[in-house]
């Protein structure tokens, strides 16, 4: 190969190097499995389907778990490029830009099995004891509600053990994490319980791309393109079922 055109090719090279290192995207979130946790298969569902998405956009990326205040603080100084889980509130739009939905957060009511309870609006769970987690925010209709008997515990795996005893008569948690935690208990405590039909809220989970990227609408317009991509080929849904969803 003639010098000249060697050259060529190693500045080509060089500059491709540069440029697929320039679009390397630091992905933050807090520990919440199963969607975010470092200790799961891909660092958890929501940080395996993002980061699948914008590596088949064209964005490497790499994942740091922080707790929730530094990971929102830092996209909003840029010291982070996405924030893998967020829920949408205006105060958050200053920081960042939000794709569109990814994931459906759905926060449901679960009984034991046997118990003939029904739900279609908060007064008919006036008087049951429910288990609720200490310093957890449910929905702000159920929060606020002083006709609710909420038996404070400290984590969802109290809560439903003390279901399956028989101490509550519900309690509640998102769809998602509740099965994750569900699988990991006994089949006595697993096997004795249910979701009510019907649930007590529903939030769109997005990710944040922080202003100070430069391509952060790029960014989102393509995780967003490649997310309808992923549920039209059917990749979406194997990543869930990987996930045991």
């Amino acid at each position: 190969m003639p010098r000249l055109l060697r050259a060529f090719v190693l500045i080509g090279s060089l500059l491709l190097g540069q440029s697929a290192y320039a679009q390397k995207l630091r992905l933050v979130a807090d520990a919440w499995p199963p969607f975010t946790d470092s200790t799961l298969v891909n660092g958890g569902l929501a940080t395996d389907i993002v980061s699948t998405a914008l590596a088949r956009a064209g964005y490497t990326s790499e994942f740091e778990q922080v707790p929730w205040a530094r990971a929102l603080q830092g996209v909003g100084e840029g010291r982070y490029d996405v924030l893998v889980n967020a829920w949408f509130t205006e105060a958050r739009t200053h920081l960042g830009q939000f794709s569109g939905e990814y994931l459906l957060n759905r926060v449901r009511f679960i009984k034991r099995k046997d118990e003939p309870i029904e739900y279609d609006n908060l007064q008919q769970l006036h008087g049951y004891p429910i288990a609720v987690v200490r310093g957890y925010a449910y929905s702000s209709a159920f929060d606020e509600d002083p006709g609710l008997h909420k038996i404070p515990v400290h984590n969802f795996s109290m809560a439903v053990r003390m279901l399956a005893a028989d101490r509550v008569k519900l309690t509640l948690e998102d769809e998602y994490v509740a099965r994750y935690y569900l699988a990991r208990e006994s089949p006595t405590v697993r096997d004795s319980v249910g979701f009510l039909p019907k649930p007590l809220s529903e939030n769109s989970l997005h990710i944040l791309v922080s202003l100070k990227n430069p391509e952060h609408q790029q960014i989102v317009a393509g995780f967003d393109r490649e997310i309808a991509a992923m549920k039209a080929d059917g990749s979406y849904d194997r990543l869930l079922k990987q996930h045991g969803m």
